[in-house]
């Protein structure tokens, strides 16, 4: 098996993106490699295995990437998180603050059953906004939130914070 220096060198830095002086942390490197996309899924789902998931979210729209392999390994669901306006079904939804202004996640207000266990799946941490307000959805479906996965952690914006007393799982922290 890869270790973790192994996955940090499968993904490449782009400096100046989306904006001067950030380092874009690009996952497609790490995508394209089936090894290092498989070892990915397994760490996240071995993690989590003992903890009988009903539901994974995958957050838009890279965590729909990890969170339905994830689902599927843990003999799971999947609910996806969507951005504002893109849900057929009626939904709820959750306010969440950025560098300037705000946004909004929705999921179907049937998509989790009060006692459903659920996995929060999504590329990667920074300041913990999306990550917080899909916990707010799922909480107010009535879901139990048995952790959080991120492939990345950017540890300097101190995303935790926004998470306190959750389980949070990251492979790769920066």
């Amino acid at each position: 098996m890869k270790t973790m220096t192994n996955l940090k060198d499968a993904i490449r830095d782009i400096p100046d993106f989306p904006k001067k002086g950030i380092i874009f942390k690009d996952i497609t490197t790490l995508l394209s490699r089936g090894d290092i996309f498989k070892q990915v899924v397994d760490q996240i789902a071995d993690h989590f295995k003992s903890k009988k998931i009903d539901t994974v979210t995958g957050i838009e729209s890279r965590g729909f990437i990890f969170g339905a392999p994830v689902a599927y390994k843990l003999d799971a669901g999947l609910v996806p998180i969507r951005k504002k306006g893109k849900l057929p079904y009626k939904t709820i939804s959750a306010t969440y603050s950025l560098e300037y202004g705000t946004d909004t996640l929705e999921m179907h207000e049937d998509a989790i059953q009060p006692g459903t266990k659920v996995l929060i799946v999504d590329d990667l941490l920074a300041t913990g906004g999306t990550a917080r307000a899909t916990a707010e959805l799922v909480e107010k479906a009535g879901g139990t939130i048995v952790g959080l996965a991120f492939v990345i952690e950017l540890e300097f914006l101190k995303g935790r914070k926004n998470l306190n007393g959750y389980d949070i799982f990251s492979l790769i922290k920066y």
